[in-house]
């Protein structure tokens, strides 16, 4: 398992997969995403963003839109995804990385604190108030420090042993019923052998 920058062509696959989980698409690039990819069957498991808003008074950094496909849950994939975006932030100069989340507590074990709403950088308070209204209404934000972010130990040997949970009953092959036809009554233009 591997974190790598989303690719272009990954657009629709990034859009659809939050569209399914109700995240936030708010000015969408698929440049700003990571996805976590399955070394050995190539499967995308997890995706996040980070957001660099730009205003007159500063710049800010934002985690948003980390999903984790349900197959791929409770493996430490979203732990390195995060880890990748908060990485991205301080190699962009940035000492604090921001969430606006209903993920908390999820968020907490990393050392996001939960902060004030009124101590947000302008940007973000208005960013908070339009995601409580349109996306999460028990969004509340949260920050860490780049250099106090930590990945829990248990949390990495998950990420080195993931592999995609059980996955559904496989389809029954097609036999000649599923077509309307009587097998026993059958004639076929070339011979089956039987």
């Amino acid at each position: 398992m591997y974190v790598r920058d989303a690719k272009n062509r990954e657009e629709v696959w990034l859009l659809d997969r939050i569209e399914e989980m109700g995240l936030d698409e708010t000015a969408f690039r698929s440049r700003d995403y990571v996805v976590a990819i399955d070394e050995e069957s190539h499967e995308k498991a997890g995706f996040g963003r980070i957001r660099i808003h730009k205003g007159d008074e500063e710049r800010v950094c934002e985690l948003t839109s980390i999903g984790v496909l349900p197959e791929w849950r409770n493996q430490g994939v979203g732990a390195h995804v995060i880890e990748r975006l908060v990485e991205y932030g301080g190699d962009e100069g940035f000492d604090t990385v921001y969430s606006l989340t209903n993920a908390a507590e999820y968020l907490a074990q990393f050392g996001f604190e939960p902060i004030d709403p009124a101590q947000l950088p302008g940007s973000l308070r208005d960013r908070l108030a339009t995601k409580q209204e349109n996306i999460q209404p028990d969004a509340v934000p949260l920050r860490v420090a780049v250099d106090r972010f930590q990945v829990p130990g248990h949390l990495r040997k998950r990420f080195k042993e993931a592999s995609a949970g059980e996955s559904e009953e496989p389809e029954p092959e097609a036999g000649p019923e599923d077509f309307g036809i009587d097998p026993d009554e059958a004639t076929y233009k070339y011979d089956t052998g039987d």
